[in-house]
């Protein structure tokens, strides 16, 4: 999976198509990924302890990868992910478009 937490990415299918957010968590094994601002729900609560609130709650809700490209700083647009091994045998990711790293050092 070539997306990571805090990264920056443009949804690009979907109802949110457009939009925006950073990463806040990514579930590797189910390929998805939850973004800020993005894919909300409503889940009905009921108030369980004395002084907790009922009612609707809006939360993010996971995201295919598929529908995410991560955005470039450089190119201010949604790019596809490469990767280059660096001299000293790290290896980081880059943007495809320009060559720039995305991976912060």
């Amino acid at each position: 999976m070539k997306i990571k937490k805090n990264d920056p990415v443009l949804v690009i299918a979907g109802d949110d198509k457009g939009k925006r957010g950073k990463v806040l968590k990514t579930f590797p094994e189910k390929g998805r990924a939850i973004v800020e601002g993005v894919n909300f729900i409503k889940r009905h609560t009921k108030a369980r302890k004395q002084g907790q609130k009922s009612g609707i709650l809006e939360k993010e809700a996971p995201i295919s990868v598929t529908n995410l490209m991560v955005v470039c700083a450089k190119c201010d647009k949604g790019v596809r992910v490469g990767a280059r091994v660096m001299a000293d045998g790290r290896r980081v990711r880059i943007c495809k478009s320009c060559g720039e790293m995305l991976d912060k050092v």
